[in-house]
């Protein structure tokens, strides 16, 4: 019997390619061959922190094509790589799935790509190949792009590039996390230019999404019901882990540090602070002192995950005498196996940035949140958890737009001191839970899925 073969095509971002990875596990184990196609960029990270592997398992093959950028541009400028994705990627994938369907007997019957790069969704349409489009993020956030016209059309935001034409809170249906027009997806680019790529690029990849023949989503109905009902055609599948199937995530930038788990195996019970904050957070020297001082003075233990890139690497971000001062009560790694360390018994708390992936890590891990959101959908994120779900604490910035050392210290006491928030987020951890088990809704929606994706 020849295998259904799957071309999986993720965005270029670390939050999109390790939920897309989980899947393409998820399809992997139930007989599909997956072909996973990253930037060549991407590529080689991942095939350096897998130590060398291009297959993950037998049945999931790692291939990369070009973005269109050359090798020094800044790939963290999103309206550039974008840009070049769009100028180069839709050929070289047109080619690939050519050379794949001249040279092995099992011919590409479907692809399988992150609603952000819409143009792969736009070149299955063109060869005629069944489409699916994945949302590695909440449905809010998915159901807000769904509204642009809306949103257009009422005035609230500009046509061309999406600035906000007025200064409100967008509330899109009850139960949903209110926006401020200020805080809208595309609008936290730091030139317009960039902004109004953005823009247009949501709009246009709803339109391929819409027209796929599937468009499936790593959240969990009863997480955010609102949103689903607001647009129906967003289906549930998640949360997508690694860890619920007892495996390792893959597709990991940089090399995890397991000897964190080591370490956490030393600690009490919810003692420690957990710090991460996703691979796109970047702290100016003030703030990251004032976070490092506040987790020596909040007297417990903390696990900090610090990227090479998480400061400008000029000089020592550290306050003098730190690592002396806090020794073996505070452990600071380059990148950490994030669903094995918030489902450690030792986690207390969860100071995060509120990317997707780590909400519902968190979420099903069942832990409060500290939010410091960075850009995009984070804010978002930051008002479920604080707003909706009731599981978290924001921080508040001082005049200057810092996060001082007394306030993170304070709402760690306050955030751990809370009984009925810790008993909401252990409540929440059933609930996403209990939608990938047998009869939950994203079980029941996946696999209708991969019925139809066999027939």
């Amino acid at each position: 019997m020849s295998n259904l073969h799957i071309i999986a095509v993720p965005f270029p971002a670390q939050g999109h390619v390790l939920p897309l990875m989980e899947l393409s596990q998820c399809l992997a184990n139930h007989g599909f061959k997956v072909t996973f196609v990253n930037t060549e960029f991407n590529h080689k990270r991942i095939v350096n922190a897998l130590a060398d592997e291009t297959h993950v398992g037998d049945r999931i093959h790692l291939v990369s094509l070009p973005d269109g950028l050359e090798p020094g541009e800044d790939r963290n400028d999103l309206g550039l790589l974008c840009e070049g994705m769009q100028r180069v990627m839709p050929g070289k994938l047109e080619e690939l799935i050519e050379k794949i369907n001249e040279e092995e007997s099992d011919k590409v019957a479907c692809v399988l790509a992150d609603e952000s790069s819409g143009w792969a969704l736009d070149v299955a349409a063109k060869m005629k190949i069944r489409r699916v489009a994945f949302w590695p993020a909440s449905a809010a956030a998915l159901a807000l792009s769904f509204n642009i016209p809306k949103l257009i059309h009422e005035g609230i935001i500009d046509d061309d590039d999406g600035t906000p034409l007025k200064s409100q809170e967008i509330e899109l249906a009850k139960n949903l996390p209110k926006m401020k027009t200020a805080d809208l997806l595309w609008t936290c680019f730091h030139t317009l230019a960039t902004q109004k790529i953005i823009f247009q690029l949501l709009v246009r990849n709803s339109k391929y999404a819409k027209a796929a023949d599937w468009l499936v989503c790593n959240s969990a109905y009863d997480l955010e019901p609102a949103a689903f009902t607001l647009a129906p055609e967003i289906l549930p599948i998640g949360p997508l882990l690694a860890s619920s199937r007892l495996e390792n995530s893959k597709g990991n930038f940089w090399p995890q540090d397991s000897t964190c788990l080591e370490w956490l195996d030393q600690q009490k019970p919810s003692s420690v602070i957990y710090v991460a904050f996703g691979s796109f957070t970047v702290f100016d020297q003030t703030q990251f002192q004032e976070l490092a001082l506040a987790l020596e003075l909040s007297g417990r233990p903390f696990l900090w995950v610090v990227r090479p890139d998480t400061t400008d690497g000029t000089c020592d971000p550290y306050p003098e005498g730190y690592q002396e001062r806090v020794g073996s009560r505070g452990l600071v790694v380059g990148w950490a196996p994030q669903q094995k360390v918030l489902s450690h018994p030792s986690i207390a708390c969860f100071v995060s940035h509120c990317g997707w992936n780590s909400t519902l890590e968190g979420l099903s891990s069942g832990l409060p949140f500290l939010c410091w959101p960075y850009f995009a959908d984070q804010l978002l994120n930051e008002s479920y958890i604080c707003d909706i779900w009731k599981v978290g604490l924001r921080f508040d910035k001082n005049e200057s737009g810092i996060i001082t050392e007394g306030e993170i210290k304070t709402k760690v006491e306050q955030l751990l001191g809370d009984e009925n928030c810790k008993a909401r987020a252990s409540k929440l951890k059933e609930v996403a839970m209990n939608n990938i088990k047998e009869g939950g809704q994203s079980y029941k929606t996946f696999k209708n899925f991969l019925e139809w994706m066999k027939s």
